[in-house]
């Protein structure tokens, strides 16, 4: 991956990216899967993405090397907070009344102070996503070990993501936590309509 931090740099048409490791739970956790990783990846136009897929090297590697790939393009609906000192999604998405599947990227900067309370808090929610009505799929991933964290989900609606946000107990303490202690430096919330997708994901396509 850090091979192709020059060649993304310089690829047209990216306004914003983040390569990204993975954990091994559902969310924020500690432990990574040295097999999986993932670029998230904001494009000027969709037109600039069809060029990075079909003629960048890093593309073409990824395709090579993997066992299994799975992509997904995303229009974001609303975001909250900053990454690196800035919004990437200054343009949400148009529409009426939301239907279907939502996706939602959370992601944090842990203040060192905080590390272990923070990590405390994961198992819980790790169960939680693992046994949630309407998760399709979710994942940690994260740009540096422990401190720079972040959770991708897949939700059948608006409204399994508001179950989740809001009508449990335990995520609402940690959430409580969270503000009460300060526990991170910077944070984004974001919500985003998926309208395609390709590959798998552990064998099947979440969204299929």
């Amino acid at each position: 991956m850090a091979f192709d931090r020059p060649l993304l740099r310089r690829t047209g048409g990216l306004t914003f990216w983040r390569l990204l490791g993975t954990g091994r739970g559902r969310s924020m956790s500690l432990g990574a899967d040295l097999r999986r990783w993932a670029l998230f990846a904001v494009w000027r136009e969709e037109a600039d993405l069809e060029a990075f897929l079909r003629d960048s090297p890093i593309a073409a590697r990824w395709r090579a090397e993997a066992v299994e790939r799975w992509q997904v393009r995303l229009a974001p609906l609303a975001s909250r907070g900053t990454w690196s000192g800035r919004d990437p999604f200054p343009r949400p998405a148009e529409h009426g009344a939301l239907q279907g599947p939502v996706a939602v990227l959370t992601r944090a900067s842990i203040r060192a102070r905080r590390l272990a309370a923070f990590y405390r808090s994961v198992p819980p929610v790790d169960r939680l996503l693992a046994r949630q009505d309407g998760c399709l799929a979710s994942i940690g991933v994260g740009e540096w070990p422990l401190a720079r964290q972040a959770t991708f989900s897949l939700w059948r609606d608006a409204a399994a993501v508001r179950r989740f946000a809001y009508g449990d107990d335990e995520h609402l303490r940690v959430v409580a936590r969270v503000r009460a202690h300060d526990w991170y430096s910077e944070e984004l919330f974001a919500r985003f309509i998926p309208y395609e997708s390709e590959g798998t994901w552990n064998g099947a396509d979440p969204l299929a």
